[in-house]
């Protein structure tokens, strides 16, 4: 399966999906702000990154522009959450964009098949 990162500074949020995805076979790597994220998607070079937009210090829309802008992490898809919704797609520019977008709160069945069409 896939290696993931997960980003979210809730800690429930944060356990909740790793669960989620650890439970469908993923490897599972976490991270509770943007400049761990940064760190952590330069090491270990995921499949996939599930964001949060909404973080204190650096939010996952500077953490989504800034890997989209780099030739090396351009190309790992990245799923963005927000409870702000959908619109928080017209805050970014269209080379910064996020791969696919999910409104919190969400269930576990909505988290995998937004995963499953990310990755397959």
């Amino acid at each position: 399966m896939a290696v993931i990162l997960v980003v979210d500074d809730e800690m429930d949020i944060l356990e909740m999906t790793s669960i989620i995805l650890e439970d469908a076979g993923h490897d599972i790597i976490t991270a509770m702000n943007g400049e761990t994220a940064i760190e952590l998607v330069k090491r270990n070079k995921p499949d996939l990154i599930l964001l949060d937009a909404v973080m204190p210090g650096m939010n996952g829309l500077d953490v989504c522009r800034a890997l989209k802008r780099n030739a090396q992490t351009r190309n790992i898809p990245i799923l963005l959450f927000s409870a702000l919704g959908s619109g928080i797609d017209m805050m970014l520019e269209n080379r910064d964009k996020a791969d696919a977008y999910i409104t919190k709160p969400f269930t576990r069945k909505v988290i995998l098949e937004k995963v499953n069409e990310v990755l397959y």
